[in-house]
């Protein structure tokens, strides 16, 4: 069985990242989406909340699972016996970036392969930022986050003078 890690913060999931989970579940056996833990970033929703975000927009994938991890992604990799791991890229900045990251992993576990997936044209711009800044200055976010949590991201991220 082969089985891949996508791993990400996830804060919140977005069309994006939906589309390439949804292509990774057509070439993996399994694929367990890895919400990480990072101390030093700042987020907006909570580690148990983008769990809950992630798993209500994967829910239809029932290849697909949801976890989080806080160390070393190639010590969680190594642990749930996966071969691989998918990152997917909207354009050449983000490669510079996940190549190292890559090389990087391959070092450390050299039995897990990283495979690059492009996001769908209509997704290249997508971002979790893009979308916490939109809901912050009270745009709405259709058609680029999942239909199934977009009210859930909108309440939470509104500006609280919007908010009533």
């Amino acid at each position: 069985m082969k089985i891949a890690v996508c791993p990400g913060s996830f804060d919140p999931i977005t069309m994006g990242h939906l589309d390439i989970i949804t292509r990774a579940s057509m070439l993996f056996d399994r694929v367990i989406v890895l919400i990480s833990i990072n101390a030093a970033k700042k987020t907006a929703f909570s580690l148990e909340e983008r769990v809950e975000l992630t798993r209500k927009a994967v829910a239809h994938l029932p290849n697909v699972e949801v976890d989080s991890f806080g160390g070393l992604l190639v010590d969680y990799v190594r642990r749930r016996q996966a071969a691989v791991i998918v990152r997917g890229l909207r354009a050449m900045s983000d490669f510079e970036y996940e190549f190292q990251m890559a090389l990087a992993n391959k070092r450390m576990n050299p039995d897990a392969e990283t495979v690059f997936l492009t996001t769908a044209a209509e997704n290249m711009y997508l971002s979790s930022s893009l979308i916490k800044q939109i809901v912050s200055f009270g745009g709405h976010v259709e058609g680029l986050v999942p239909e199934c949590i977009r009210e859930e991201i909108e309440q939470r991220l509104s500006p609280r003078e919007k908010r009533s």
